[in-house]
Parts: structure tokens; C-alpha cells; sequence
């Protein structure tokens, strides 16, 4: 089963899970022993979590957060490693598509660069830099829209030109 990993560091990395026994593999991934959380970021995928995260001072991981930007708001933060899968329509665990991947990827990227940025110029306090940190994330998740190279027809921000133009 396809799964994005993402880890405290900002690395995004894609663990490939058993179908069966997908749960036990992913407290292996986030280092849990009973306890996992999960988060309904977006509504086809889902985000475990460790369950004693905070409690244990495992530190908050900003990319996973930054799936906030899926819901347009920010919600509450995570601690340690998280496991990204899909959520398939009756709930359960699946694997995940290319899009959802490419979103993870897409969030991580501007993290890291902000991080290292912050190095040399810190926020001015903890809501500007999670505010920073959700703007970037939205800006990069949203859908970009289609560009008709031809220029002979109308593209729509979503999809293909309308009507649909001979060079596509």
C-alpha cells in the first residue's frame, strides 16, 4: 500500500506498506506502541499520528501540519512522524494516488526552504510563523489553472479549454 512518511525533519519519504496488517506497520513507521491517532485533514486521505505524542515531548511536525492547508484552516498541531494514507469510502485505509502524493511533496518543499530561512531571520512570533508556514502551504496545494498554449480557445481554472479547442 502506497503511504507518505512525513518525519520532523521535513523529509517526505514513501514507505510501501503490507495491504494486511497496514496498522501494525504504521506504528512501527510513527514508533508508537498502542496508541494512534487519526486526523481527517482532507477528505480522501487520512493522517496517523502518534497517539502520546505531545505527551511524550516528541516534537511538533510542521509539514504535517501544513495538511491543514487541504481544509483551508489551520488545526491542531502534531507531534513526531506522521503516516499519510487514503481514505477509502467506507473509512478504512488505502493506497494513495499520485495527487495526494504530489501535495505532500508540495508542502514539505516550502518547510524546509522557510526553516532554513528562519535561521537568519526568525518570525516575529509563533502565529506569524504558522501563519507563514500556512500561507506558503495553501499557495502551493492550490489548483493551478489549465493555460491554453494554442491561445485559440477559453481554458477554465480547473480543466481542459472549453469549448474544447483542436490542440488538445
Amino acid at each position: 500500500m502506497r503511504v507518505l512518511r512525513i518525519a520532523l525533519d521535513t523529509t517526505v519519504t514513501e514507505p510501501d506498506l503490507p495491504e494486511t496488517g497496514a496498522l501494525s506497520a504504521i506504528r512501527d513507521h510513527i514508533g508508537a506502541t498502542d496508541a494512534v491517532d487519526q486526523g481527517l485533514y482532507h477528505r480522501r486521505a487520512l493522517l496517523h499520528i502518534h497517539g502520546d505524542g505531545r505527551a511524550i515531548g516528541l516534537a511538533q511536525n510542521n509539514t504535517a501540519w501544513l495538511a491543514s492547508a487541504w481544509r483551508g484552516m489551520a488545526l491542531y498541531p502534531t507531534h513526531g512522524p506522521v503516516i499519510v494514507t487514503a481514505r477509502a469510502q467506507g473509512g478504512e485505509d488505502a493506497s494513495l494516488d499520485d495527487g495526494l502524493a504530489q501535495h505532500a511533496h508540495a508542502v514539505a518543499q516550502p518547510v524546509r526552504e522557510t526553516l532554513g530561512e528562519w535561521r537568519t531571520r526568525p518570525p516575529a512570533s509563533n502565529e506569524a510563523a504558522l501563519n507563514e508556514l500556512l500561507a506558503y502551504a495553501a499557495r502551493d496545494v492550490a489548483p493551478q489553472p489549465v493555460v491554453c498554449t494554442a491561445l485559440r480557445c477559453a481554458p477554465t481554472p480547473t480543466g481542459p479549454c472549453a469549448p474544447p479547442c483542436p490542440s488538445h
